[in-house]
């Protein structure tokens, strides 16, 4: 089973169990202020697990299943491991209440619990995928709220390994400010959290508050891309058939000298996916909100590609064939002539900024390995030359050096400072 074969089968195995299969929502959230783009998949669903719909009008069942086009922006730094993405597929189902039937061996359309749940998700790791579990969590209590004990009695069914952990590792949400939230229960394979079932039963408002919620959800996520690289036995989510095609393509453009340079590869593999999804749901690069994440990425992405001495018009085919191969699943992205026009334009206007930029860093290098001179020719790049610090941090890291807290509290100094003088100047004009 490859790239495609696999979500495939999920979604039937789901909709044999009751589930309306929903197709993806878009990037853009829809009427939800609260994120700035698509982060889980439950996030189309929030207005069903508050009941402000009913499930049963626009699905008729109360099990929903999908394959849902995320996007995390705290990920962005992490990018280059061999796990972390900005865009990635989040395999999930769902359950709305009330609950009817949480009996796993009894297919229908009520909602169910944890233990359909859970069983499900046992059932198609290790008979459908022929997985073996390593160990699996579940929400031990902390502070006020109690251990999911429910859970763990449902888990001792089982011959697994269960580990306890508080609220940082098991209890899950909301997206945003607020919303539903709740215990997870979360499997792992080869040490790697693959699957992470929410047992939504509370709502968290703003302050950070918990009300019982009325009707008992279940939202489970599971990382497409992670399940693929424990299926596919591979040692990072960047060799499995989610992207290998597009590898393919990607490393006769690297000269020899730079085929070692793993972390910059899986960058530029992972940037030209959030590009192209990106631009396909209707984001535009701009100095503002999603449209400055665009840019960020695109830039990022041309900064890698300069790096690895990649040839200057390489972009254009390697955007190409990420557009068709994602098409066959994603018809979307199809469109290779609209996201390469916006991404020309947008490398016309960094081209000039990114030359120069890196002339004066390395120009001014010996001053960027002192630490009490960092901070500062950092901002003089982004101040006299509208070099981005996340350039600049990409740049200190190719050359080992570090950037950590004190540099960014340096650096915000000052741009406080630079905006406060640019503010008096402008009300004395």
């Amino acid at each position: 089973m490859n790239y495609f074969e696999i979500k495939k089968k999920f979604l039937e195995f789901f909709e044999k169990r009751g589930h309306k299969i929903v197709p993806s929502s878009s990037l853009i959230p829809e009427n939800d202020p609260s994120v700035l783009l698509t982060t889980a998949g439950m996030q189309q669903f929030k207005d069903y697990f508050l009941r402000k719909k009913n499930p049963e009008n626009d699905f008729n069942s109360q099990r929903v299943a999908s394959c849902q086009k995320c996007f995390r922006t705290t990920d962005i730094e992490e990018v280059g491991d061999e796990r972390h993405l900005t865009f990635f597929e989040m395999l999930g189902n769902f359950s709305f209440g009330p609950i009817t039937q949480d009996d796993p061996n009894i297919f229908s359309t009520g909602g169910y619990f944890k233990k359909a749940a859970i069983y499900w998700a046992y059932e198609f790791l290790t008979k459908e995928m022929n997985l073996k579990i390593d160990y699996v969590t579940y929400f031990g209590g902390e502070g006020d709220l109690p251990p999911d004990f429910e859970s763990l009695n449902i888990l001792k069914e089982f011959n697994f390994k269960i580990k306890s952990s508080g609220k940082k590792d098991n209890f899950w949400g909301p997206t945003g400010n607020e919303g539903p939230c709740g215990p997870t229960v979360e499997f792992y394979i080869d040490d790697l959290e693959v699957w992470n079932l929410v047992f939504n039963e509370y709502y968290m408002y703003p302050d950070g508050s918990l009300k019982k919620l009325d009707f008992l959800g279940v939202d489970t996520g599971m990382g497409y891309e992670r399940l693929l690289k424990v299926f596919e036995k591979k040692e990072t989510v960047f060799e499995t058939s989610a992207f290998e095609t597009i590898y393919k393509v990607l490393r006769p453009l690297i000269p020899s000298e730079y085929l070692g340079f793993k972390r910059d590869q899986r960058i530029i593999l992972d940037h030209l996916r959030a590009i192209v999804f990106l631009i396909s749901d209707g984001v535009l690069p701009s100095n503002l909100s999603r449209g400055y994440v665009l840019r960020r990425i695109i830039r990022r992405f041309f900064l890698k590609l300069k790096q690895l001495s990649i040839p200057k018009k390489s972009y254009q085919i390697l955007i190409q064939k990420t557009c068709e191969f994602y098409s066959q699943s994603w018809p979307e992205v199809e469109n290779f002539k609209k996201v390469l026009d916006v991404v020309e334009e947008e490398k016309d206007k960094f081209e000039l900024t990114l030359e120069r930029g890196i002339r004066v860093f390395n120009k001014r290098f010996e001053n960027f390995k002192s630490k009490e001179r960092k901070a500062k020719e950092a901002f003089n790049l982004f101040s006299t030359y509208g070099f981005p610090l996340e350039l600049t941090k990409e740049l200190l890291k190719s050359k080992n050096i570090n950037w950590d807290l004190e540099d960014e509290d340096k650096f915000l100094k000052f741009f406080q400072e630079h905006k406060r003088i640019s503010k008096n100047l402008r009300d004395e004009f």
